[in-house]
């Protein structure tokens, strides 16, 4: 492994760690939006208040040890696969969004064999609403091996991620690099950090747009009691066919705004560490 791609994976450890310390509280409004029996809750709003009321502020952040244990390796994987992607696709340094693109995708792809678990245990504890039998993380864990395996348990709606990872990365990364590059016009030297988070919310909103419903059923697969049946593309579809029943298309999109809104601090974060710790590492190792 070269030295560009440890860099890559240190940088992408500690970008994550910010992206999960920011990003959590709404994303656990996102996931109960998504997920929530029809009538539960109002809009968002509803949803911070009773979950504050009954649960307390720290519920906010139920299911935040995941994503939190899990992310060093998720963003390392997926900055590393998206290093490693880009000079595959071109040898020079400079590739145009189309290429951006790409590299994203197959960023996404590849990063999906780690994020669906940690996505999985983390919706698993966002859907517990602080009744007597809620369960720790180390429960979740335990009764998924125990109940269900590995296939069918620890990586239970993993094709979904896939399906979301791909389009989400695509957004993400050429969205990011657009508005990275039109700050950079304006600058001789190292863009400062305000357009790096403005250029990391501008993808984070971009990755939402590219793949949303797909997110939503996602969460919905993952928080069954029992296994979906049948190939990827039957259970997708009915799930679809289930929201649609339930809300109507907008059930698709239900949550969009609580995921937009923590797009902008938490993607900004994201990126604006990848990029401070990546270049700090590269005055170090001169790669």
């Amino acid at each position: 492994m070269d030295a560009s791609t440890v860099n890559e994976l240190i940088a992408g450890s500690v970008a994550g760690a910010a992206q999960v310390v920011v990003g959590q509280p709404l994303d656990t409004v996102k996931v109960r939006a998504q997920t929530a029996p029809s009538g539960m809750f109002k809009g968002p709003m509803d949803i911070i208040a009773q979950t504050v009321r009954k649960e307390g502020f720290f519920a906010l952040y139920k299911g935040m040890a995941s994503p939190l244990v899990g992310i060093a390796g998720v963003n390392s994987l997926l900055f590393a696969a998206y290093g490693v992607s880009k000079r595959i696709i071109s040898p020079f340094p400079q590739l145009s969004l189309a290429e951006i693109a790409a590299a994203g995708a197959m960023a996404g792809a590849v990063n999906s064999v780690l994020a669906s678990p940690v996505e999985m245990f983390k919706v698993r504890m966002q859907g517990q609403y602080g009744s007597p039998g809620d369960k720790r993380l180390r429960a979740v864990v335990s009764e998924m091996w125990k109940d269900w395996g590995f296939r069918r348990g620890v990586m239970r709606g993993f094709w979904v991620t896939v399906a979301r990872e791909i389009p989400a990365y695509a957004g993400f990364y050429t969205a990011f690099e657009f508005s990275k590059r039109s700050f950079a016009k304006n600058y001789d030297s190292q863009i400062p950090v305000w357009a790096l988070l403005a250029s990391g919310s501008t993808g984070g909103i971009a990755y939402w747009l590219s793949c949303y419903p797909l997110d939503v059923i996602k969460s919905r697969v993952q928080l069954r009691a029992t296994p979906p049946e049948g190939t990827p593309v039957q259970y997708i579809a009915r799930e679809v066919r289930a929201v649609v029943a339930e809300a109507g298309v907008s059930g698709l999109f239900r949550g969009l705004t609580p995921s937009l809104l923590r797009s902008i601090p938490a993607a900004g974060a994201t990126f604006a560490t990848f990029e401070l710790t990546r270049e700090y590492l590269k005055e170090i190792t001169g790669v």
